[in-house]
Parts: structure tokens; sequence; C-alpha cells
């Protein structure tokens, strides 16, 4: 690898390099000592990505006398081929992980590539369903800029589609302006967030609304399969489509708006049904000489569970919180009665 590094590549061309290094079909040490005909001509991820042109990005395969094999590039120019050295993990017939000798050279897939250019929010936003919440920006120059402001740094936005803004519309317009500014940059992340880093997020995100180190306006991303959803402490909305995905920004459709607790009421939990409490014993008869026995009276019941500080705490369900409070407050009461009784007997 250090070849690769000492090229100073930029980072867009870096990406086809490893993309010439990526197959799109599987061979496992057994199918490369296997091939039809001693050898083989497979596609690479950077020649399916439509950035190759022509035959480049295809790799030649060779298995030679004594199990010696070699990769080498349509047009690697005369460079050496790399060697097969052996096989480090393979998951017949999905997925396998091959170590070579050197790296593939191709001038196509190092040549520059342009930065692409500036992502237009707003824009596209507009061309991709989410015309509405680009109209909310745009009536807000200044929540806009910041928004702007970090698209080189990176940023992350989730846009409600129209059919969202227009469920949303009537709490949106019973906001204050603060409020409304809080809310469009609740939608905004700080930071590019891929489709795959998505799935692997385990941690609350913060938010353009986030203020300093505190853990206000957060809210987690839940996968199910294929599908991403972000939970407040209100709603639960779903990833619908990817609008752009350019690093450093990237931008989703999603089927809600994003409500945090910090401007909407959260809403009450049905609780769940306690277990009724198992009929007292029938108290024992006191004995002739019983002194001084005390009843103990139920304690007063717990108050309502504090709401969690932080997204992170997303898995403690509320409505488990309210059923775990009455159940406390039963245990609590079902042992002072056995300790009246108890007394009793003494």
């Amino acid at each position: 690898m250090g070849d690769i590094l000492a090229k100073h590549l930029s980072i867009l061309t870096l990406r086809n390099v490893l993309a010439l290094h990526i197959l799109t079909d599987y061979y496992g040490a057994k199918k490369l000592h296997q091939l039809t005909g001693g050898s083989t001509i497979s596609s690479s991820v950077f020649q399916s990505s439509g950035h190759a042109p022509g035959t480049t990005g295809y790799i030649n395969i060779t298995d030679h006398r004594r199990g010696k094999v070699t990769f080498i590039t349509e047009d690697a120019g005369g460079a050496a081929p790399a060697v097969f050295v052996k096989s480090v993990k393979e998951i017949p017939y999905n997925i396998s992980i091959l170590q070579i000798s050197t790296i593939l050279t191709s001038p196509e897939a190092e040549a520059p590539v342009a930065a692409p250019a500036p992502v237009n929010l707003t824009e596209v936003m507009s061309r991709k369903g989410c015309k509405a919440f680009a109209d909310m920006l745009l009536a807000r120059r200044d929540v806009l800029q910041t928004f702007q402001d970090n698209l080189d740094s990176g940023l992350t936005v989730f846009c409600p589609n129209d059919d969202a803004v227009a469920a949303f519309a009537p709490k949106y317009k019973n906001l204050t302006a603060e409020g409304k500014a809080s809310l469009l940059l609740y939608h905004g992340v700080p930071g590019y967030y891929s489709p795959q880093l998505l799935k692997t997020n385990a941690a609350a995100m913060s938010t353009l609304a986030t203020s300093g180190h505190s853990k206000n306006f957060h809210y987690s991303v839940r996968t199910d399969g294929d599908a991403i959803t972000l939970k407040t402490h209100i709603v639960t909305a779903t990833i619908t489509s990817t609008v752009v995905d350019q690093d450093p920004d990237a931008v989703y459709a999603v089927d809600k708006m994003l409500e945090p607790r910090e401007l909407f009421k959260v809403p009450e939990v049905v609780k769940a049904d306690a277990p009724a409490p198992a009929p007292a014993a029938p108290a024992p008869k006191k004995a002739k000489h019983a002194r001084g026995a005390k009843h103990a009276s139920p304690p007063t019941p717990a108050g309502p569970e504090e709401a969690p500080a932080d997204a992170d705490e997303e898995a403690s369900d509320n409505a488990a919180s309210s059923v775990g409070a009455a159940g406390r407050w039963l245990t609590t009461a079902a042992a002072a009665t056995v300790a009246t009784a108890v007394i009793s007997v003494l």
C-alpha cells in the first residue's frame, strides 16, 4: 500500500484505485486454480462504476504452472502483474479476501478526477420531492446560511417530503420564530453520513440545533434490514430515498417532520394494565399475649418517571417506565402487608 500513498492521489482518485482492487465476481483459492483454460477476465468495481472508459477496469487472472496465479489490469502499460499470496478469508460463494503481492496499476484509475460541483441544497431538494422543505429554508435565510456553512466540512440533511410538510403545516404555524429556526436546524447533522455509516451508527446524533456541549436536540438512528429510521421522542421517521450522496455531503428524504421534544409535548404512552395483586391471606388470629402490634401504612406512590435526558436512552421505553413505577408501588405495599401479618403472629 506504500506505493499508493507515495503517489499522493486525491481522495476521489484514490477511490478509483481502490475500486480497481474489488472484483464483481467470487474468486476463492480453489476457484483460482480451476480456471477454464487457465485464465479469465473479471470486471472490477471501477469498471462497473461507469468511470472507466473502454475496457479499462477489467482484470486478467491467469493460473500458471505450479500453482502460481497472477492479476493484471487491461491497461497496465508494461507493469508487472500482482501475484496471489494467500487467501485471508472466504465465505463461499459470497465473499473472499485475497492477499496479493503488490497494487494493481492503471493509468485511467490513477488519472486526476475533477472535483464535483458544489451542492445546491434547495435546488436539489426541490427536484427530488422536498420542495416544500426547501421553501421553508429559503424563507429563513439565516437558517439556510447555517446549512451552507457546513457544506465544505461535512453535512447530512434529512428533508421531509412534501406530504410530510403539508401534514405538519398547522403545527409549524404555531411555533415562534425561534422555534421554527430550531426545528429547521434539527433536520441537519454536522458531518457526512453515508447510508452505510447510518446503518452502523449507534450513538445519538447531534444536530445543527444542538447548543454547545449540551445533549438537547438529538435523535437516534435505527436499522431494520434495509430500512433506516430516525427516532425522536415524538415521532419515528423513515428514510425513503437518497437525494444526494456526495462526500462530504448527503441528503435523504424522510416521510415525517422530525419533532424534537424540546419544542413539542411527548405523547402519553398507553399504560399496560398492571397485574392484579394476589388476594391477601386471611389475617391469623392474634395470640392471647401479643402486645404492641403496629400496622404499617402503605407508602406514598412514587412520582412519574423522569423523561430520559438523551436520545441515547431511547431504549428505555416510556410504557415500561410507567409499568415499572406501578409495579414498585404494588411490591412495596405487598411487603408492608406481609410485615403486618408477621408482627401480628409474633
